[in-house]
């Protein structure tokens, strides 16, 4: 009989979403998928092909801003999976994330074959212990991962990342998004530079759609700077209608973050203001045809910092909006071919 299998990936909308091609090999022979997520991802969950089921579970282990570890939530979560008759677990994580904590977890729920990468020893909290190498990208990461398990792609899947979505529609004027916001102000471009650049794309003939989450709606409104002309989405859409907006863009304009991901789930450039602390080699735009500008030998790389850790925020502050307004023209006309 075919497994019921369990895959967690517990931290962003945009680490989901880059989980999809693994969760699509692991549900070419699996019976069930059940996606794991934590509540900061669980949007991008619901968009994801071949998921039967999402739980959702807030880890203290992964949360950037965790709470206190709460054991009557644990013992609660413990429950949920054991009555779920898990038959298999493999548990996503990135480099600096430890799957221990969570293997622990599905032992005492009663998964009896669990895998995940880990450096750490982990004992017998795992069954398949996997090793992945610096320079993969976290789609390659996740796939040697599955593969393990002997999961891998279907013919036909090119292993891009996808969204359940409608296709998108035609629009008169094509639009170009600028997502200024991330999770990490390590990872953003200055506001003012974002307002210059949606000036300028204004002053080009082109229209202009800035987008963000609830809690940018000052960040966005600053951007848009109140030019009717612009339509500033901040805080006005979820996850599934920005994968809409996006779709039907001829360029993304955004950091390291969810929405860069999304684009390439859907297919729209993008022009990625990619700060280096983490390695764009595991974290750039996947198979999607896209520009990266910001400098990846500054003396932040690698540092995993949230918030820039040196004066000035070079990396990306030194990044000017003509190279930005080049690199957008340079997409613009490439999904313009791709189009015709």
């Amino acid at each position: 009989m075919r497994p019921h299998v369990l895959v967690a990936r517990l931290d962003n909308n945009g680490d989901v979403l880059l989980a999809g091609p693994a969760i699509r090999a692991v549900a070419t022979s699996a019976r069930h998928v059940t996606l794991l997520c934590g509540p900061r991802g669980v949007e991008a969950a619901r968009l994801l092909p071949a998921v039967d089921e999402v739980v959702t579970f807030c880890a203290p282990w992964i949360d950037p801003e965790p709470q206190a570890v709460d054991p009557v939530a644990i013992e609660a979560l413990i429950e949920d999976l054991r009555h779920r008759r898990i038959d298999q677990a493999i548990v996503l994580t990135s480099f600096h994330q430890s799957a221990l904590p969570l293997a622990l977890v599905l032992r005492l729920a009663g998964v009896p074959t669990i895998a995940a990468i880990s450096e750490d020893y982990p004992g017998s909290l795992l069954d398949a212990r996997h090793h992945a190498r610096d320079d993969m990208h976290e789609v390659e990461r996740n796939l040697s991962l599955v593969a393990q398990l002997g999961y891998r792609l279907p013919p036909g899947d090119n292993g891009r990342l996808r969204v359940m979505r409608p296709p998108a529609k035609a629009v008169d004027r094509p639009y170009v998004v600028v997502h200024p916001g991330a999770t990490a102000p390590a990872r953003t471009w200055p506001a003012s530079r974002h307002a210059q650049l949606v000036r300028a794309l204004l002053d080009g003939g082109r229209r202009v759609v800035v987008t963000g989450g609830p809690s940018e709606q000052a960040l966005t409104a600053e951007v848009a700077g109140g030019d009717p002309r612009v339509t500033d989405l901040g805080g006005r859409i979820g996850f599934a209608q920005l994968a809409d907006v996006i779709a039907a863009a001829d360029v993304l304009v955004a950091g390291n973050t969810g929405p860069a991901h999304l684009a390439a789930a859907v297919g729209t450039p993008v022009v990625s203001l990619f700060s280096p602390v983490v390695p764009a080699v595991r974290w750039r735009p996947w198979r999607v045809p896209h520009v990266l500008l910001g400098d990846q030998q500054a003396a932040c790389a690698g540092t995993r910092a949230r918030a820039c850790p040196v004066p000035g925020h070079p990396c990306l502050s030194e990044v000017t909006v003509d190279e930005v307004v080049a690199a957008i023209d340079q997409l613009a006309g490439f999904r313009a071919v791709m189009a015709s």
